[in-house]
């Protein structure tokens, strides 16, 4: 073999290993869509601007409100989806695992969400059709995403792919499908699209679905927690996370700042069962 070809050979293996380090298989990434409750529709308090580093939040938006250009990572004190957003039960699921999760693992999260929005938005393939019929205020949040929110999700978490391992997908809609019996399908669909677009292994990477605000706060759309509760039979790996006992806002849509937190441990403790952990202050 000639000098040059060795040195070709060499310099690729070189350039591999260069990629393959840059990866920390420590730094779990959870991806987190849906609608307004996966935003944030509750004020944080000063009780929530306070965050272990080792939780992290990559901007999916520009946002100069916040000194924060998409793409980027960046402690997680709230807004996490949007420039001016509330808090999400991403806040305190990031929050939980680190609190439970060896000091060597670090966690990253992605929201991309818009509020109002049916799952029909996160359908590549015919989010287009959804959209012409749209109100103008959720077309306004759509072009924040360049008019494609599932595809800036996939974006961010291909950057996201170069630094860390996803494990796992949050998922907190279905008021907007309320009724819907089809809904387990639709989240079907998104979530292997997902698993494709980003070479996912669905064994690996489980679906967290939050419940609607809970007929125990009165509802107005606790109905869906029923065909929510379904969806296990249509995605093995999934998993549905209990509203129940979660504090709402007067508005029985969306939950307030102490149903966000409560809300988001759970999705945590059963993030961490799936992953061999056990909390180590159970609720």
């Amino acid at each position: 073999m000639r000098t040059t070809q060795r040195l070709i050979i060499l310099t690729g293996f070189l350039f591999m290993g260069i990629t393959a380090s840059a990866q920390d298989p420590n730094f779990y990434i959870f991806l987190c869509l849906g609608q307004s409750n996966m935003e944030g529709n509750a004020r944080f308090e000063s009780q929530d601007t306070t965050v272990d580093s080792r939780f992290q939040v990559l901007e999916a938006v520009d946002c100069p409100n916040l000194s924060r250009s998409a793409g980027k990572w960046y402690p997680t004190i709230p807004p996490l989806c949007r420039c001016r957003t509330g808090l999400t039960p991403a806040d305190y699921f990031g929050r939980t695992m680190v609190a439970n999760l060896p000091e060597k693992i670090k966690v990253g999260v992605i929201n991309v969400s818009v509020a109002g929005c049916k799952i029909e938005l996160f359908d590549k393939d015919n989010f287009l059709s959804y959209i012409s019929t749209a109100p103008s205020w959720m077309i306004n949040i759509v072009k924040e995403y360049d008019g494609n929110p599932y595809m800036r999700l996939v974006e961010m978490a291909k950057l996201a792919q170069k630094v860390g391992v996803i494990k796992g997908i949050l998922l907190h809609q279905g008021e907007s499908n309320t009724n819907d019996s089809t809904w387990p399908k639709k989240v079907n669909v998104v979530y292997t699209n997902i698993l494709k677009d980003l070479n996912l292994d669905p064994k690996s990477v489980p679906l967290l679905a939050g419940e609607v605000v809970n007929a125990d706060q009165g509802g107005v759309c606790a109905s869906m927690n029923t065909i929510i509760a379904t969806l296990p039979k249509t995605i093995p790996n999934s998993y549905v996370i209990s509203s129940s006992g979660c504090t709402d806002a007067k508005d029985n849509l969306h939950f307030n700042a102490e149903g966000y937190r409560k809300l988001g441990r759970r999705y945590a403790d059963r993030m961490l069962a799936i992953l061999g952990y056990k909390l180590k202050e159970p609720e």
